[in-house]
């Protein structure tokens, strides 16, 4: 068993608790994809971008993660009507979790979201695995971010399909499990303001 590591926004009013955190129980990346970059921007928090663009990403399962405090200040967007739910704090527009859909069991939480930020996540979490989609990254792509990473992939399935048959979909911090709903109010982008947010993506050189 891994241990506990709280998550809270930036200004304190939403909290949460991970439960089961090790480097056996969770998965940890580095993505750079355009998409990931977009949220950041669309939440005015580019802060939380590494200096070419990615995301320090923590997938754990979804029954792991519970909120504790402040629900009523958690919103979603998706960035096209297929796109990934992006669950943020609208009270200081902190990243809360990502996911596809209760199907798919797996929420990404952004290490900067942890008490103690990614210190606290090295120690818990232990550092990312690998880095992912390093064709969206600003400058020159992180070595070993580009190619097709089997191991990681594989890693990826297994944590999802573990979760699945192990039963840490329910109860799911984001979905209602009768109607498989979204609990919180969800915003979808126009194709426009996606548009809009795509030239302060990579890939492109670095500033």
């Amino acid at each position: 068993m891994g241990g506990q590591i709280e998550l809270r926004c930036r200004c304190g009013d939403v909290r949460a608790v991970v439960t089961d955190v090790s480097p056996r129980t969770v998965n940890r990346v580095i993505c750079y994809c355009d998409d990931c970059q977009a949220f950041a921007h669309q939440l005015g928090r580019a802060d939380l971008l590494n200096r070419k663009g990615g995301s320090d990403i923590v997938q754990v399962a979804p029954s792991t993660l519970s909120f504790v405090q402040g629900q009523d200040r958690i919103a979603g967007v998706r960035l096209s009507p297929k796109g990934l739910y992006r669950w943020y704090a609208s009270c200081c527009n902190t990243p809360v979790g990502n996911t596809v859909s209760p199907t798919i069991p797996f929420v990404g939480i952004i290490a900067q979201a942890f008490e103690g930020g990614t210190s606290a996540v090295d120690d818990a979490a232990g550092p990312p695995v690998g880095a992912i989609l390093g064709k969206y990254a600003v400058g020159e792509p992180p070595v070993g971010s580009t190619g097709i990473n089997l191991s990681l992939i594989l890693r990826a399935i297994g944590k999802v399909l573990a979760w699945k048959v192990g039963g840490k979909t329910w109860p799911h911090p984001f979905f209602k499990r009768e109607a498989r709903e979204p609990i919180y109010p969800i915003t979808v982008l126009s194709r426009e303001q996606r548009d809009a947010l795509r030239p302060l993506c990579g890939p492109r050189p670095a500033a």
